[in-house]
């Protein structure tokens, strides 16, 4: 599990510091999307993390026991921190060691494939985000937030979620978290079925 958290974090703080925030100076975007192998950017610069290695501009540079600012200089990347975007987020600086194990960062990534995949059969129209500041892929639909999570303080392993805006609405048992619904994507199969079965209680009277 230690590994999984690690390769998290390390991934998180590539998220905000080497792709969102890049993005944001030179295109004003933050937003992010799942790719093969793991994720990358929406606009320029074309910056993704494949499993261990940061590509970009047709340069592979290794992650595992360098620096951000480290890998920042090798890819020629300006790193750039968003926290006058938004407050949270992985609190971490360029100076952070990165520890990217292969397992973890495999299950990290298939976490965001199938997040990625259920959103677009749930709701193919709406626009899937992959958001550096929480580090969870989802969209939101009728005033409710569906995604997907590689983990964090509430949950420390990949999971999905259905999440109304007014949580306290509903007392099903579905809703077994303080923001709504938490699942861990190792207990489920059909992960647009969850969703859709969120969608399908948030549209009943409350009780």
């Amino acid at each position: 599990m230690a590994d999984l958290r690690e390769t998290r974090l390390s991934l998180h703080a590539l998220a905000e510091l080497l792709l969102a925030g890049p993005q944001f100076a030179q295109s004003k975007s933050i937003e992010l999307r799942a790719t093969k192998g793991g994720f990358g950017t929406v606009e320029a610069p074309d910056v993704r993390v494949v499993r261990t290695s940061l590509h970009f501009d047709g340069a592979v540079m290794r992650l595992t026991g360098r620096t951000i600012a480290e890998v920042a200089r090798e890819a020629g990347i300006r790193p750039r921190p968003l926290d006058d975007i938004y407050s949270g987020g992985c609190g971490l600086t360029v100076d952070h060691p990165l520890t990217v194990g292969e397992t973890a960062a495999a299950e990290l990534a298939e976490a965001f494939r199938r997040g990625d995949e259920a959103l677009a059969t749930f709701a193919p129209d709406a626009h899937r985000v992959l958001w550096p500041e929480h580090f969870d892929i989802g969209i939101t639909v009728d005033e409710v937030n569906y995604g997907v999570s590689p983990g964090d303080s509430y949950l420390d392993v990949p999971y999905a979620y259905v999440g109304p805006w007014e949580p306290g609405k509903f007392s099903d048992s579905f809703w077994n978290a303080p923001f709504g619904s938490a699942r861990p994507l190792l207990e489920i199969g059909d992960v647009a079925a969850y969703f859709a079965e969120g969608a399908a209680l948030t549209r009943r009277s409350p009780t």
